[in-house]
């Protein structure tokens, strides 16, 4: 089950269903392969730990110390784990 701004559990989910100042790991990118190459090349990588600043007009992710906006449309297709609360950015998600 996925509530309404935080994965249920152990479960990933859509960036577009995080609360903003939450730390996440990317677990899958489900984009056609020319948007993937690109998020890959911006470091939007799988395993990558990001943070979502911002949901309003577009969502504003902090990766690799750069700050980038994305569509809500491409926030769906970035499936998501949460990670536990104080987690940092330059920590691995690697299991």
């Amino acid at each position: 089950m996925i509530l309404e701004g935080k994965c249920a559990g152990p479960k990933v989910c859509p960036l577009s269903r995080v609360e903003a100042g939450t730390v996440v790991c990317i677990k899958q990118l489900s984009t056609a392969p020319d948007v993937t190459h690109r998020l890959r090349e911006l470091g939007f990588c799988e395993e990558q730990n990001i943070k979502l600043l911002a949901r309003e007009s577009c969502f504003i992710c902090q990766v690799c110390n750069a700050r980038l906006g994305i569509s809500e449309e491409l926030a769906e297709s970035i499936l998501v784990e949460a990670l536990p609360a104080g987690t940092s950015l330059g920590e691995t998600c690697l299991k």
